[in-house]
């Protein structure tokens, strides 16, 4: 079983024209809710390709809320070790979109009361998991609380180091594997891109969008490519990918083999509106990889 510990939110997303200025209003053309959080997309991309999942985050008890854990389990996904704060709001992202830019307000709300006091309380679960997959989206020390459990206990992680204004230099020794894209690398190392590879050999994978993504495995760099795909929204398109890649290492994969599979089916994932509407079955990544189901 793979554990998410991160974030569960409600995205509300308005499409509009035009972005009004300071005290004026204008129409939208449209109105659409969607189920995200990067923790809460990164358990479902793993939930999709088959692999049993179980979710660590904090709710409210309001209706987003109850929306949300009704979808998490809808995806066969345990929600046990989701705890509810019924004085505090689900977390809320909200999303304007106009001519293909977008500008996000998130309110983090029962996220930020996931604390080291809620990691303790079901650290015996944790250390059951094959692998735990992390995001930024919760208190840092609530994710270096999470760290430290699995470093202690040898359960490989998965950090995905976003919003990089929380990441913290002692993360990098508690992780198994740390996954920025180009600018949070440069960002988080303060350094170009192929000397943090190479300072960290087989634990930094930098994804690159379209472009696929690259490591460095202590001899030489290795760029797998991405995969031609009609891109609609890449939104959650970095969560399908940690989820992928957490996966196919479960599964037996190299670090190679796991990048290219992930790859496959960030491409998929892009290829509708929303971060979880587009992420792929299994079937349907075997698919793009050329592979007999």
């Amino acid at each position: 079983m793979i554990t998410v510990i991160g974030s569960i939110n409600m995205d509300l997303v308005v499409q509009t024209n035009y972005v009004p200025e300071k005290g004026e209003t204008t129409l939208g053309n449209s109105f659409t809710t969607f189920f995200g959080g990067k923790g809460a997309n990164q358990v479902v991309s793993i939930a999709r390709l088959g692999k049993k999942a179980q979710m660590i985050g904090a709710c409210g008890t309001d209706e987003y809320g109850k929306m949300a854990l009704t979808s998490l389990k809808k995806e066969n996904i345990n929600t046990e070790h989701v705890f509810l704060f019924p004085d505090e709001t689900t977390g809320v992202a909200s999303i304007i979109v106009s001519n293909a830019d977008n500008r996000i307000i998130v309110v983090p709300g029962a996220n930020n009361l996931l604390t080291s006091n809620e990691i303790e309380l079901v650290k015996n679960e944790i250390i059951k998991s094959e692998m735990v997959v992390i995001q930024l989206e919760i208190p840092s020390d609530t994710v270096h609380t999470a760290l430290k459990i699995c470093k202690d206990h040898n359960i490989p992680v998965i950090l995905n180091p976003a919003p990089i204004d929380h990441f913290k230099n002692e993360f990098i020794d508690l992780a198994t594997y740390i996954t920025p894209n180009e600018s949070e690398c440069i960002s988080i190392f303060g350094e170009n891109v192929e000397q943090s590879l190479e300072r960290y050999p087989n634990k930094l994978i930098v994804t690159l969008g379209d472009k696929g993504a690259r490591f460095y495995d202590g001899t030489k760099h290795i760029f797998i490519k991405g995969f031609n795909t009609n891109t609609v929204d890449t939104t959650g398109a970095g969560d399908t990918f940690n989820g992928s890649f957490a996966v196919a290492l479960t599964e037996g994969k190299n670090i190679e083999e796991a990048v290219r599979f992930a790859n496959a089916s960030a491409s998929i994932s892009v290829e509708k509106k929303g971060a979880q509407s587009g992420m792929p079955s299994l079937e349907r990544v075997l698919n793009r990889l050329n592979l007999e189901v």
